[in-house]
This record gives structure tokens, C-alpha cells and sequence, in this order.
């Protein structure tokens, strides 16, 4: 991608149901995603209905975690534009700081 970020995507559901999905959206989603595969990225287990809840963050090179969301509904959920515009500000600022 342009601004040297790339998107990856996980889900709880079936192969299928991953597939019936993700096949247009241009980026990787993994299926099967285990409770261990939750805990491990530090996400948000929900134990009623036995899932991962929606857990999007952007990461930095070496592993740092720049921001962070946890939903348990639709409200809350990342804006993939709001994101975009937030990693290009910060793109700017980076080459500025270089620059200068």
C-alpha cells in the first residue's frame, strides 16, 4: 500500500465462511481464530456467545501497538477512511521530522 501499512484480517468462522466473504476485499483473513489466537493479540474474548469480538489495531513495525479499538456491537468499530487519514497524517509528520 501506498502509506507502508498493510491490512490483515481474523475471524472465528468456517474456511467457507471466510471465503463466501473475504474473496473481494484485497486483503488476507485468517478462519478458525482459537481463543489462544485472541488472547495472544490481546483481543477481547466474549463468553456468552463464545467469540472473539471485534479487536482492530494499527500496529507499528516493531510490534507496537499505535491505537487500539474493543466492540462488542457495530458502534465503535474502526472507520477504515478515519484510519487511513490518521496513518497518512502521521506518514507526513514522520518525513517533516526528517527533513527538518
Amino acid at each position: 500500500m501506498a502509506e507502508g501499512v498493510s491490512i490483515i484480517a481474523g475471524t472465528v468462522d468456517t474456511e467457507q465462511q471466510t471465503l463466501d466473504v473475504s474473496q473481494n476485499l484485497g486483503f488476507p483473513v485468517a478462519y478458525g481464530m482459537t481463543r489462544a489466537d485472541g488472547d495472544a493479540m490481546g483481543s477481547w474474548w466474549e463468553e456468552r456467545r463464545d467469540h472473539i469480538q471485534p479487536s482492530e489495531f494499527v500496529i507499528t513495525k516493531s510490534g507496537k501497538v499505535m491505537m487500539s479499538t474493543y466492540s462488542n456491537s457495530p458502534i465503535g468499530r474502526m472507520d477504515p477512511e478515519e484510519a487511513l487519514t490518521l496513518i497518512k497524517f502521521l506518514n507526513a509528520q514522520r518525513a517533516k521530522a526528517k527533513q527538518g
